[in-house]
């Protein structure tokens, strides 16, 4: 039996040993969740509960805007908003427009699309790997606070190609696109045999990492300096999987959240590409505000959309790829700004419902960094450089156009360094980073 304290008198100390859940459960035989009982908690972790929960969401666009109606003409805090910004005017004191921002080396065209949260040079290059994203590097400094450490999801993508999420050891992660599936993934409770069956597959994977672990040790013995030390960098990442593990046999003890609405409707059909962005652009607000994640990385698969609905029975007269080519040609110039446009009203949408929505005694704005982008500066040139950027919320100071001299070349990942920073991790690099972006001051 577990007794657990939940009387305290004023001025009174309680003294209270913190159970393991895991411990609770084998003891009593049950292989149910249960609630996450007072108990089983730290008085740590209950004090982080209620206090606010940086998160961050990053969107990326493959085929980039229309760079002339996107950059502001002018610099500083009183530039005069881009035609594009304008749909944003409500919130100019909550976002940062950047310009001369790129990755070093980060060239090919559409090849680069793999590469935004990564700066992996070279994507062109023959025997080309790529690196750790964004999202999966702070997670693995941040460590598994929520059920999930990200969520990869996508509109219109092509899953086995194209991510922007990718491994240490540059590995795509496959995007979802499915809403109920998603939202079943976060909410929905599996009955008793569901859990008792993913508890036994996450117990062999633990025990296959566990023989492997001591098979190893014992070649260990015989092998030299260099040998030992490349065999002690794959303990390390087998380690690693193993943390993972008992993390995730942790989370399936523990209930899910109710769900805070029913779940969505799926759209199919890719013509429909706006209403799919708006729809995952919704999911990914209610992954991070019911904290089933921390971080959210969503990729617009433009490249991978054929000729759309721009609205109600007007479809486009080519697909987004061929669009995004124009050439200097009027209608296709005309469709893009259209959709572009209506981009930035999804991205207005998404701050205003952000800023009208509490958290622990702040806007959820305000803990949530949003970074809006590509890797293409302009797709009509293939050019991959003064990538169109904008952050929102997180807490940074806002409010201004920040301009790099493009002939310098200025590391986007001088604002992801920023970014890491912002959410608590002090690292001294991050892909081709230099040092941190200045005029983001945080407040």
């Amino acid at each position: 039996m577990v007794v657990c304290n939940v009387m305290h008198t004023p001025h009174t100390v309680v003294a209270f040993r913190r159970v393991s859940r895991r411990t609770v459960l084998k003891s009593a035989g049950v292989t149910l969740a249960l609630p996450l009982l007072e108990c089983m908690t730290s008085s740590h972790s209950r004090a982080d509960a209620i206090q606010p929960l940086r998160r961050m969401l990053l969107i990326s666009n493959n085929l980039g805007v229309l760079p002339k109606l996107f950059f502001p003409k002018n610099t500083g805090r009183d530039y005069t908003l881009s035609p594009y910004l304008l749909s944003l005017e409500n919130f100019r004191a909550d976002f940062t427009v950047f310009s001369g921002l790129s990755h070093p080396g980060v060239v090919g065209g559409h090849s680069t699309e793999n590469c935004f949260l990564t700066a992996a040079r070279g994507p062109t290059k023959s025997g080309f790997r790529n690196q750790i994203s964004l999202d999966q590097f702070a997670s693995e400094k941040l460590g598994w606070l929520t059920r999930f450490p990200t969520l990869n999801l996508g509109v219109n993508i092509d899953k086995a190609n194209r991510s922007l999420s990718w491994t240490r050891d540059g590995v795509l992660l496959p995007a979802e696109e499915n809403a109920p599936a998603l939202f079943q993934k976060m909410f929905v409770q599996g009955d008793p045999a569901s859990v008792q069956e993913q508890l036994q597959r996450l117990e062999e994977r633990g025990s296959i990492l566990d023989t492997l672990l001591d098979d190893t040790n014992q070649f260990r013995r015989t092998l030299g300096r260099d040998d030992k030390a490349r065999l002690d960098q794959y303990l390390t990442s087998v380690r690693e999987v193993e943390e993972r593990l008992h993390a995730a046999r942790e989370w399936e003890l523990r209930p899910k959240p109710s769900a805070p609405q029913p779940p969505p409707v799926d759209i199919h059909d890719k013509k429909l590409f706006i209403e799919k962005f708006d729809l995952m652009l919704a999911m990914a607000q209610l992954a991070l505000e019911s904290r089933s994640t921390r971080i959210v990385t969503l990729m617009v698969d433009a490249f991978a959309t054929p000729a759309f609905q721009l609205h109600p029975n007007h479809i486009t007269t080519d697909g987004y790829h061929n669009l995004s080519h124009h050439g200097q040609s009027v209608e296709k110039i005309q469709q893009l700004e259209d959709v572009d446009r209506q981009q930035m009203a999804l991205l207005a949408k998404l701050l205003k419902t952000l800023s009208d929505t509490p958290d622990a005694g702040q806007r959820s704005l305000d803990n949530t960094i949003i970074v809006y982008g590509s890797n293409m500066g302009d797709s009509n040139t293939h050019d991959n450089s003064n990538l169109p950027i904008l952050l929102a919320g997180g807490g940074f100071r806002h409010g201004n156009h920040l301009a790099s001299n493009h002939s310098f070349d200025t590391p986007l990942c001088n604002l992801f360094l920023s970014i890491l920073h912002r959410l608590g991790i002090d690292v001294d690099a991050f892909g081709s980073s230099t040092g941190t972006l200045t005029g983001l001051e945080q407040t």
